[in-house]
């Protein structure tokens, strides 16, 4: 079965990956970088090896995101990030296909296990099945 397994973030984060602590998180240096580069590409590694990863990305900061709605007038209304309202937003993903709910499970608890320097907030690692057909609602 096909999963999206998902880190959050918030624009903060970003900031302080730059180096910029906030009254939310700790500001990161290079080696903390490095080391969350390394572990991260580790399971990358590990998991295109076992064939299970089909595509995993990291996205661009909430300040570079763009809503697109619908105004009253069904013309489209498009507003720039960043959100001051927003608080987590999706970072980074994979899409994979792995035999159980049991094994996606272990891939996102190791994820969580991310080296990230003391003072920085925990997110949850996110999992939510890839629905195959229209029927599977």
């Amino acid at each position: 079965m096909k999963y999206l397994v998902m880190v959050q973030g918030t624009q903060a984060d970003y900031e302080a990956m730059r180096g910029k602590a906030s009254e939310h998180t700790a500001a990161w240096s290079q080696e903390d970088i490095q080391a969350m580069y390394a572990y991260m590409q580790s399971i990358n590694d590990d998991l295109a090896e076992t064939g299970e990863m089909i595509d995993g990305q990291g996205l661009a900061e909430p300040a570079k995101v763009r809503h697109v709605t619908l105004g009253k007038d069904g013309k489209a209304v498009i507003t720039d990030g960043p959100y001051s309202e927003t608080k987590e937003l999706l970072a980074g993903y994979w899409v994979l296909d792995c035999a159980s709910l049991e094994r996606v499970t272990e891939i996102a608890e190791r994820v969580a296990r991310c080296p990230q320097p003391p003072g920085t907030p925990v997110y949850p690692v996110v999992i939510r099945p890839i629905l195959d057909g229209a029927g599977d609602i």
